[in-house]
């Protein structure tokens, strides 16, 4: 299942004494498939340098890039679908350019997109998307 991971959701699930870290482990074990853009990785390394260290971000970011599970997105399309807080959007660009099948996040700004009927995008809270994939 392809899903877009929001910045906030990587940040508490990515520490193993979290309890949200069994999302970044359904990523490891490979349940789910990571879409991601350059502007949405460069965004997990700004804000991972920012909140642990630039080694930390260093380690993260090489692990989604080489992992098999994780797929590079190019968005030839800005949808502005967000407009509370623009900078959300290239999460959204990220999901309706991969097709991805959610966007994993605890941002209130991403509610305004259940209710846009085109294009449709989903989005699940990291309680709502443990119970999709039954981790």
């Amino acid at each position: 299942m392809k899903i877009v991971l929001d910045t906030n959701c990587l940040i508490i699930s990515i520490q193993e004494y979290s309890q949200r870290h069994w999302l970044w482990q359904a990523f490891r074990d490979e349940k789910i498939v990571l879409c991601y853009t350059n502007e949405v990785l460069s965004e997990y390394y700004e804000i991972l340098s920012r909140y642990y260290s630039v080694l930390f971000a260093d380690g993260v970011v090489e692990e989604i890039l080489g992992a098999p599970n994780a797929i590079p997105v190019t968005v030839f399309y800005k949808w502005n679908l967000i407009t509370a807080d623009p900078d959300d959007n290239k999460f959204v660009d990220c999901a309706i350019s991969a097709n991805a099948k959610y966007i994993v996040s605890n941002d209130r700004h991403f509610k305004i997109l259940e209710s846009i009927d085109f294009p449709k995008v989903n989005i699940s809270t990291m309680d709502e998307f443990k119970e999709i994939i039954q981790v």
